[in-house]
């Protein structure tokens, strides 16, 4: 598998897009995953973010989403929030990108106003909406499994339902590997998403709360979850999320570390393609 970074670390670090995609390349990353809103990036930063990787020859593999809007109970807003998911597939297929990250939302009001089957089914039917534009653009949806009380997709248990019930090739599963240390899943449940899942994101956590840090700092387990995740086949990128550097002046030396990390456990695992 590539090993590629989120671009966000650099986003929220606040350095320049040029310099951000630059230090992936230098860092010796494959590729990258982009972290940008179409309905906020101007034309020239977004013609800017795909010049600079085609220079740098570093492909955009994903666009990361967060479409919570998907399953709020005002149809307008859940309008607005699919034709923004469709600007997303747009970028993506403007990007040359395989997929697109999608966050799904979490219940409302401790589900006890509106009934939880609602808001699944809202989701469901999104999805499908959005399953059906991504096949007429040759792209594929990777859903997020969040660790979070509340949220739809919170398990393999509940991936592989709501994958069920979408029914739909262009709508799988991402496998990020702190998540499900943080839901308590267990790595042999990944067995269950054989043939589903389509990327992978990788970062590290205190095993309390969402922490997003290098590979070494925290209490996740890696070896027996990469250990499925290349039983699996996944033709795709692990990919590097490194959100809220406690240190952001520091920024280089936090993806440092963090590529070094993970291009060793890849490795130990079997899981890099080496050049």
């Amino acid at each position: 598998m590539k090993l590629g970074l989120i671009n966000s670390a650099w986003v929220q670090a606040q350095q320049p897009t040029v310099f951000g995609l630059q230090k992936t390349k230098e860092l010796g990353f494959d590729c990258v995953d982009i972290f940008a809103d179409p309905f906020e990036i101007d034309v020239r930063e977004r013609r800017l973010i795909k010049d600079e990787c085609d220079r740098l020859e570093l492909p955009i593999v994903s666009i990361a989403c967060v479409a919570v809007g998907l399953i709020d109970f005002n149809p307008s807003v859940r309008d607005f929030h699919i034709e923004r998911e469709k600007a997303y597939l747009d970028l993506a297929y403007e990007y040359e990108a395989d997929n697109v990250l999608l966050v799904l939302g979490e219940y409302i009001w401790n589900r006890e106003v509106i009934p939880p089957q609602e808001q699944w089914s809202l989701a469901v039917d999104a999805c499908r909406e959005l399953g059906d534009y991504a096949a007429g653009l040759n792209l594929k949806i990777a859903l997020e499994l969040e660790p979070f009380k509340l949220s739809l997709v919170n398990s393999v248990e509940t991936m592989v339902r709501f994958l069920d019930d979408c029914d739909h090739k262009c709508v799988n599963a991402n496998i990020d590997i702190s998540h499900l240390v943080l839901a308590g899943v267990e790595a042999a449940e990944l067995k269950r998403l054989a043939g589903r899942a389509i990327h992978v994101h990788i970062s590290d956590c205190d095993g309390k709360v969402h922490g997003d840090l290098p590979p070494g700092r925290g209490v996740v387990p890696f070896e027996p979850y990469l250990e499925e995740i290349r039983n699996l086949q996944i033709d795709g990128a692990i990919s590097l999320e490194l959100e809220y550097s406690p240190e952001p002046y520091k920024i280089v030396e936090w993806v440092t570390e963090a590529y070094e990390a993970t291009a060793q456990l890849m490795r130990a695992a079997y899981l890099r393609d080496e050049n």
